[in-house]
């Protein structure tokens, strides 16, 4: 259990709690741009809350594999009214999918709660502006950038490697005024990662515990799931729930999942048997 604090709100979460995705990009590798438009994407928001989402990250920029930069403007463009209406209108804790700190800053203003950058704090100015807006931040491991990062991965060790990576993070951030009680982490399943390694790091996720920092995973509807299994994005369900069933059972905290109401079932289902075990004990 951990408490995920930011400014007036915290959210206590017990065992894995769920992260709804809501993509505000034309270009998205699950959803084809289907919430792009604003009023689709405020009833997207609307209906993951209501299915029990505790977490909405909201994103502006595609990072699939191959993806194109998206310009500061539009990215605020994107995801700034969107972030208004749900701050407005839901009970639910904001996440900003970003790597930039313009846009952590407005994202946070306009009512975020906390910034998730798979560039884990990397651009310039990018601790900077965390330390000062003082919310949690989840830092997510990738090998290369977007463009590149699935162009022959390689690892040593891909558990050590990527535990080495944010060691060195951690500190950064803590040197650069961090809280590390607002620190989360995510291996970065499919960001520069073999099919092989994805399936090594959720085989091996409680490994990650020696870092004592909540761990945030998306697996939902990735490659890892479409190429094992021969499936299209809005064809990988059952692939999605069963790693998000192996991911908490390995320690994750937080399910960041298109699926919402889904991966809500399969974690209730967790958590009545784990408290019929502890009855019998």
């Amino acid at each position: 259990m951990f408490q995920l604090k930011s400014g007036k709100r915290t959210l206590i979460v017990d065992n894995a709690t769920v992260m709804g995705i809501l993509n505000v990009t034309p270009d998205s590798f699950s959803d084809g741009g289907e919430f792009a438009a604003f009023d689709m994407a405020c009833k997207h928001a609307d209906h993951m809350v209501a299915q029990g989402a505790k977490i909405i990250d909201i994103g502006g920029e595609s990072t699939r594999p191959g993806a194109a930069d998206v310009v500061l403007d539009e990215e605020l463009n994107r995801v700034l009214p969107l972030i208004d209406y749900v701050s407005k209108n839901l009970d639910v804790l904001i996440s900003i999918d970003t790597s930039k700190p313009e846009v952590m800053e407005q994202a946070i203003k306009t009512g975020a709660h906390l910034i998730n950058d798979v560039r884990a704090l990397q651009a310039p100015g990018a601790i900077e502006m965390a330390a000062l807006l003082d919310v949690p931040v989840c830092l997510m491991h990738m090998q290369g950038q977007p463009r590149t990062m699935q162009n022959a991965p390689t690892y040593k060790d891909v558990v050590e490697d990527i535990i080495a990576f944010f060691r060195l993070r951690i500190a950064a951030c803590i040197e650069g005024g961090i809280d590390a009680k607002h620190l989360i982490l995510d291996p970065g399943f499919g960001f520069g990662k073999t099919l092989t390694d994805n399936y090594e790091l959720l085989n091996r996720l409680s490994e990650f515990k020696v870092l004592e920092l909540p761990l945030l995973i998306g697996l939902s509807r990735k490659s890892m799931m479409g190429n094992l299994l021969n499936r299209q994005p809005q064809q990988r369900l059952a692939g999605s729930l069963a790693g998000a069933m192996l991911a908490a059972q390995g320690g994750a905290n937080i399910l960041r999942v298109h699926d919402v109401p889904e991966t809500v079932d399969i974690l209730k289902v967790m958590d009545a048997t784990e408290r019929y075990q502890q009855l019998s004990i």
